[in-house]
């Protein structure tokens, strides 16, 4: 059960690795070219927005079908492993909150940069006309 969690654990620091990159100020030849590449491992990349969707879901339903122990009858073992899962549960809602919106910034980081090299390429055509 912690495999799926572990894999998306890497898939949400390699986001965040390729976020620091694209965003780091780079000479203008290194900077095209680290966003085509980036730009290039988007597109097999979007596995991860339904994959942490369907996450996301099953704890939706893990938590709706959870066993409360509220009553006295719950030994403190029981209730610290369902407070032990409950924080777990929070904390994989965040990791595919995060999965999802470093993909987005990705995403529009190299969108921009693509439509601002095209806007200098344009300026430069008319320049020179």
């Amino acid at each position: 059960m912690a495999l799926q969690w572990m894999i998306l654990t890497y898939v949400v620091a390699a986001e965040a690795a390729l976020a620091l990159l694209v965003t780091l100020p780079s000479p203008k030849l290194v900077k095209k070219r680290l966003v085509s590449l980036v730009s290039l491992i988007l597109q097999p990349a979007l596995f991860v927005v339904p994959f942490a969707g369907f996450q996301l879901l099953d704890i939706y339903w893990k938590n709706e079908h959870r066993l409360v122990c509220t009553s006295e009858i719950c030994s403190a073992a029981e209730r610290d492993r369902y407070e032990k899962s409950f924080f777990k549960a929070q904390r994989n809602v965040v990791l595919c909150a995060t999965a999802c919106l470093l993909y987005w910034c990705i995403y529009r980081i190299c969108k921009y940069n693509k439509e601002l090299e095209s806007l200098e390429e344009v300026e430069k055509r008319y320049k020179e006309e």
